[in-house]
């Protein structure tokens, strides 16, 4: 699989610009603010119908227009595919599949598999739960659409049960049966989810560890732990137990959606204990297990975009990463990048074919 064609409308900075790609490597230098992440973004669009950096979907508009559109020509096991998402001010998002328009976004999660490497990836270890939660789910909907179900339906249950507190505390009344609806639908949906999150980590991780092992060329042992609360029961009883906090607090404070995973070097906190080095190491590895994981389900190798990240690392882990596409591990690979000369000076290691785009 991969693109062959990338055409922009008035996304993020690009009035109007199109490439035409290579299907092994292609680069985009030049310096800060001139759109190489834009374009890593567009293609990233393209796979999951929204921004991997800015989640307010109007905001990708170029400034003073009405609308943006990103079409993508693929060719996969040989055939052409072209998908197009687009977006006008004060309308929903529209993506379309050979020129057919979605009625569910989440029919198109895993069409184009694709993993993205960015400086942003650290929110994973400094930020809080919802985004190491948001990792997992990515990986997992990408080739399970059970679990994708599952998770839209529970999230929107979550909602309307959490509205219903609000109502009950607004006009002082409280109605149980009214509740239990929703806490059996929350059981119905989050015990899906807790058991395949269980089941992914289990083959996950020690593709994972494997990862690290080669990146860092390290002896410590990393690990990727699962935390959650139906590990003390189901939910159905965790919900009654914490029903008259969340009576008082006025939201759901029980269910997966407290889930987190717990990312440690020899048994203690990467984030609070990790050096610099280990923690690039330790993202990395995440993202490539990422990539390995959805190879094998998929049996396609994803679009991968390396974001700014020769900046980031040092000689060592750029070695490790050439080596990998040496070895033809990878399909088409993105990369952006603020050095041209270096830029060069790394694909040309790789003895594969590449581009350069200077913007």
């Amino acid at each position: 699989m991969y693109l062959q064609k990338l055409t922009l409308f008035n996304f993020k900075n690009f009035e109007s610009k199109s490439f035409d790609f290579q299907d092994k490597i292609n680069c985009f230098v030049g310096d800060n603010g001139v759109g190489k992440t834009n374009v890593l973004d567009a293609i990233y669009y393209l796979s999951f119908g929204k921004s991997y950096f800015n989640p307010v979907a109007s905001q990708n508009i170029r400034h003073q227009q009405d609308f943006f559109m990103i079409e993508g020509n693929y060719k996969i096991n040989g055939r052409g595919e072209t998908v197009v998402c687009s977006l006008k001010r004060g309308q929903k998002k529209v993506i379309k599949r050979n020129d057919k328009e979605y009625e569910k976004f989440s029919d198109h999660i895993g069409f184009l598999p694709l993993v993205i490497i960015s400086p942003a990836d650290r929110d994973l270890i400094v930020e809080g739960s919802d985004t190491r939660r948001k990792f997992v789910d990515s990986v997992i909907s990408q080739s399970d659409k059970i679990y994708l179900k599952a998770l839209i339906n529970y999230n929107k249950v979550l909602v309307q049960r959490n509205a219903l507190l609000k109502y009950f505390a607004a006009n002082r009344i409280f109605d149980a049966l009214n509740l239990k609806v929703y806490d059996e639908q929350l059981e119905e949906y989050g015990t899906i989810i807790y058991q395949k999150r269980k089941e992914f980590l289990e083959v996950f991780t020690p593709i994972f560890e494997a990862r690290y092992k080669v990146i860092a060329n390290a002896k410590e042992k990393v690990s990727l732990k699962y935390r959650t609360q139906l590990d003390d029961g189901s939910l159905t009883d965790l919900l009654a137990q914490s029903l008259e906090k969340d009576r008082v607090m006025q939201y759901t404070s029980v269910g997966i959606h407290k889930d987190d995973l717990l990312f440690e070097i020899d048994g203690y906190s990467v984030k609070k204990f990790g050096s610099q080095g280990q923690q690039k190491s330790y993202l990395i590895a995440l993202k490539l297990a990422q990539f390995d994981f959805i190879k094998n389900l998929a049996k396609l190798k994803p679009i991968l975009l390396l974001d700014d990240i020769f900046d980031k690392l040092d000689d060592l882990r750029v070695a490790q990463i050439i080596d990998l596409v040496n070895q033809d591990e990878f399909g088409q690979l993105f990369i952006s990048d603020t050095h041209p000369d270096r830029t060069e000076e790394v694909v040309k290691k790789t003895n594969q074919s590449y581009q350069i785009f200077k913007l």
